[in-house]
């Protein structure tokens, strides 16, 4: 049971129901700040450079990326890796929080959850422009057609990828959409614009709060919650699996699929952190995105941190242990130490140095030092992605192929427009949605107010 006595209200301000469904849909009728649409611009300029950055891939190939006979994957798949990692926050933050009743989810799981389907949108893109060949990406899905034998390869990991993908997004959307079904019917009941009311309507499906309604709704959300955890653990396992299951030094490894779970539920938490304190600064939300929120997402973040740490001193040890030459040389010689030693302690000191100064109380309440850490933590996140993928096979077996890789401004532009795709899917949320799941919040303003302190 929540302890309101130790750890806090969840609603600061002594608010009754209706003030908090005022102070939650004011985004949406207050005129759009200039910020919203500076920002938008900007993302709007990143976008075009990617789409023109994917133009050139689809009309050239992807010789116009930095790829050689080497270093066959690059920042396509390191990219598809560090977004699927993010998207995996919100699903994760919304379920197993929720499957363990933690009632300080309720500010934080909406706006988690749309960035988990905006990422992960951002991530299927990269699978898609790596077959090179994209109009022949339908080849992939396994339909009835008229090729006779032809049909898809279920060794490849780019079908697991596919598969992986696919279903995450869908229950992801729907979970993300279904759980704004009743707040969507606040919007529409408190419209005065003709359109607006008719729009929003639409997307309430009708509600009207009855309790039958409310009983299937929380149905509902369980079973959706039920398959979504599944798929948490599941869709990064597959996509480390990609990796795993090669014959290449410093993949062929069964710490993979934890490590990869384990990654991507700390990259995307640090994004709700870095969102969470955008949407308590500019919408004024302090009251229901309080300091212990945040405080919550910083312990988190460091016992994520101490396992991901465990997990680097884990793969050093292994290689060492093992004696295999060629993975002491793709950890020693080519990230420790090597040309691609910056890469390599920038992913050990953003990931399991840096997060350790959450411990102190005074960091904790500073939302600035807060921030950067948060943004530090993505880009940590970013070089882990580039160290298995990069180091290990721009050396491998054989000295007389070995390769440096660098990007080329298409791979860079590619990147930039999901960066700009991502923004622009979040902004939107912003202007349009609910941050804050109104009946969730409702329905734990007063928990544990009744709770008595024992001696």
């Amino acid at each position: 049971m929540y302890n309101r006595e130790i750890r806090g209200p969840l609603v600061l301000g002594n608010k009754n129901f209706g003030q908090v469904t005022a102070d939650i849909l004011k985004p949406l009728d207050t005129p759009t700040p200039r910020w919203w649409k500076a920002t938008f611009g900007l993302a709007l300029l990143a976008t075009a450079w990617g789409f023109y950055a994917i133009y050139v891939t689809v009309t050239q190939g992807i010789g116009t990326w930095g790829l050689n006979n080497s270093v066959a994957w690059g920042w396509a798949i390191i990219n598809f890796v560090w977004w699927i990692g993010i998207g995996h926050a919100g699903t994760a933050f919304s379920i197993f929080l929720l499957i363990l009743r933690q009632k300080w989810r309720t500010s934080i799981n909406r706006a988690a959850e749309a960035m988990t389907v905006v990422a992960v949108g951002c991530a299927a893109l990269f699978p898609a422009l790596h077959m090179g060949r994209i109009w022949l990406a339908f080849f992939i899905i396994p339909y009835p057609n008229t090729r006779g034998p032809l049909w898809v390869n279920f060794n490849s990991p780019l079908f697991w990828d596919f598969i992986a993908i696919s279903a995450y997004l869908l229950i992801s959307l729907s979970f993300w959409y279904f759980g704004m079904v009743p707040d969507f019917a606040s919007v529409r009941d408190k419209a005065t614009s003709r359109i607006k009311k008719a729009v929003y309507g639409v997307l309430a499906f009708g509600w009207t709060g009855s309790t039958k309604e409310w009983l299937r709704y929380e149905g509902l959300s369980y079973i959706l919650g039920g398959i979504a955890a599944v798929l948490v653990v599941s869709v990064h396992s597959i996509v480390s699996t990609d990796f795993a299951v090669s014959v290449i030094p410093g993949w062929h490894t069964t710490i993979f699929p934890p490590y990869f779970v384990v990654g991507a539920i700390f990259s995307g938490f640090a994004m709700v952190m870095t969102l969470m304190i955008i949407i308590r600064k500019f919408y004024k939300l302090q009251d229901y995105i309080t300091d212990s929120h945040l405080n919550a997402i910083s312990k988190i973040l460091i016992f994520i941190s101490l396992i991901m740490g465990t997990a680097y001193a884990t793969e050093i040890f292994v290689a060492w242990y093992s004696g295999n030459e060629y993975e002491m040389f793709t950890f020693f010689h080519n990230r420790i130490t090597g040309e691609y030693t910056f890469q390599f302690w920038a992913m050990v000191i953003c990931n399991a140095f840096i997060p350790q100064l959450l411990w102190s109380k005074k960091i904790r309440r500073n939302l600035s030092i807060v921030f950067i850490i948060s943004l530090i933590i993505n880009l940590g996140m970013w070089y882990e992605r580039f160290n298995i993928v990069v180091t290990s096979l721009s050396k491998d077996y054989l000295p007389s192929s070995w390769a440096s890789y660098y990007p080329t401004w298409v791979d860079v532009g590619i990147y930039a427009g999901t960066l700009g795709l991502f923004t622009i899917g979040v902004l939107l949320f912003f202007r349009y949605v609910p941050m804050i799941a109104i009946h969730e919040v409702k329905s734990v303003m007063h928990a544990g107010e009744n709770h008595t302190k024992h001696s």
